[in-house]
Order: C-alpha cells, then structure tokens, then sequence
C-alpha cells in the first residue's frame, strides 16, 4: 500500500490518537504534577497522613520515583497509540483491531476499573477516555466489515 492509497483519517482514527495524546498528558502529570498521596490516597487507607508521614519518612520520596517511571510509561505508550491511529489504523493492517482490543484493555479499561474499585474522586472522569476508545472500536470494526 502506498502513502497515496491510504485513507484519510476518519472518526475513529482521530478518538484513538487522542486517547494517545491524553495517555502523554496523563503521563507527564505523573512525572511533573502529581502529588505521592493525594488526599484519596490517605481516605482509602483509612490512615492519618501526620502518623503515616512520621512512620514511613521515605514513603514520599520513593513513589515520586514510582510515579515518574509510571509516567514515563504512560507517555510513551501514549506516543506509540498516537502513532498507531495516525499510521497503522488507516492502512487497515491485518490484526489492528486486536492489537486496539489488547491495548485499550490493558491501559485505560484496567486503570479506570481500578479507579472505580478504590472509590477514587477521579472514577468518573477517568472512565472517558475508555468509553471513547469502546466506540471507536465499533467505528473500526463496522467500518472494516464495509
């Protein structure tokens, strides 16, 4: 296939790379903003932050690291998902829709389940990124089956 044969992006390309484009900026807010423990953190546990603080003085310092290496992660698969409705999904390739299945599974379904299961304030909002994924799936697919 030649770059004068691919398609022009359509809806669902455009969802995906932006769920990649929010997957960066989730990322760079794990390295940069992102707090250790946010006062969620804290409720969940059912712990008194002074307490928690004055028994484990290094807890801080050590997920700021955690959280940087998460981001990193984060952004990076971002990048590759960008890419991926960009360049691969217009091009039809034999297993993009499982490689989609697999990758939206894996990052923003299990986070947001997680974030449902820990009561998080952000649930919610965190559960966006995955519906618009889900109905650029069936975009995709209904659009393969034509």
């Amino acid at each position: 296939m030649t770059v004068d044969s691919v398609r022009r992006l359509g809806p669902a390309e455009w969802l995906i790379s932006a769920c990649g484009l929010w997957h960066i900026g989730l990322g760079l807010y794990f390295i940069f903003v992102r707090p250790a423990l946010l006062p969620e953190d804290i409720r969940y546990m059912n712990l008194d932050a002074t307490l928690l603080q004055a028994t484990v003085p290094g807890l801080a310092a050590w997920l700021g690291k955690i959280f940087t290496v998460m981001g990193g992660f984060m952004a990076g698969a971002g990048v590759l998902i960008a890419y991926f409705g960009w360049q691969v999904m217009p091009r039809r390739l034999p297993g993009s829709l499982t490689t989609l299945v697999l990758a939206g599974a894996l990052t923003l379904v299990l986070m947001s389940a997680v974030n449902f299961a820990l009561h998080s304030d952000f649930r919610w909002l965190l559960l966006a990124p995955p519906v618009g994924w889900l109905l650029a799936l069936g975009i995709y697919s209904r659009e393969a089956a034509n």
